[in-house]
């Protein structure tokens, strides 16, 4: 089963930019260096979301939990990266309660 509404799947500009390509983020930063190396750049965060949403959106969910703001879902699966090389990587998303959407969370190698 893949996430319900992935289709629909937010992934924040700021998520990408101010986190998951920052290299001086407190906890993003190794996930900086990783994905810089992988060829994504800070430059075309546009890239690292196209890779979610065609190459981890459309595989099925590994694992479903809930939190206080709603239902998670995790996706384990390969992407295929600017440089060539394919990496194998947990993307995690929330359905916030009380909405229908998905919304990305975080992304680390597995």
């Amino acid at each position: 089963m893949t996430i319900p509404n992935a289709d629909r799947a937010i992934i924040a500009a700021e998520k990408l930019t101010a986190y998951l390509l920052n290299v001086s983020h407190k906890r993003g930063a190794a996930k900086a260096r990783l994905l810089l190396g992988l060829g994504y750049q800070t430059a075309t965060p546009q890239v690292v979301e196209s890779d979610l949403r065609t190459q981890h959106l459309s595989l099925d969910i590994t694992r479903t939990s809930e939190n206080l703001y709603g239902v998670v879902y995790e996706i384990e699966g390969p992407i295929k990266t600017p440089s060539g090389k394919t990496v194998r990587f947990c993307s995690i998303w929330q359905v916030d309660t009380g909405t229908d959407v998905p919304r990305f969370i975080t992304m680390y190698p597995r």
